[in-house]
């Protein structure tokens, strides 16, 4: 009486199903390598900043950023919980609020 689990074929099947991923992955890799594509963490930084003259503004409530001409405030509609991203004086910024 053979017991379930205890053939050869599936513990090879499995093995060659590994294999086959293995090998995947490896081909991968070298095609990556042979093509000099950067990834992601090679690339070239991108500026993350406001665009140039323009203020960015982060809204908590919103999720959200916005950009506005300097020296001014997104719209105030409720809730008004605007955080100014952007570099800037605080005298500029100080007047506007």
């Amino acid at each position: 009486m053979a017991r379930r689990g205890h053939y050869g074929f599936e513990r090879r099947r499995r093995e060659d199903i590994q294999k086959a991923k293995q090998e995947a992955k490896r081909q991968r890799k070298q095609e990556r390598s042979d093509s000099g594509a950067a990834g992601p963490e090679i690339g070239e930084t991108q500026d993350a900043g406001a665009p140039t003259g323009l203020w960015e503004w982060f809204s908590p409530s919103r999720s959200r950023v916005a950009t506005t001409p300097p020296k001014s405030r997104p719209p105030a509609d409720e809730p008004n919980d605007w955080v100014l991203l952007t570099d800037a004086p605080d005298a500029d910024t100080e007047s506007e609020r």
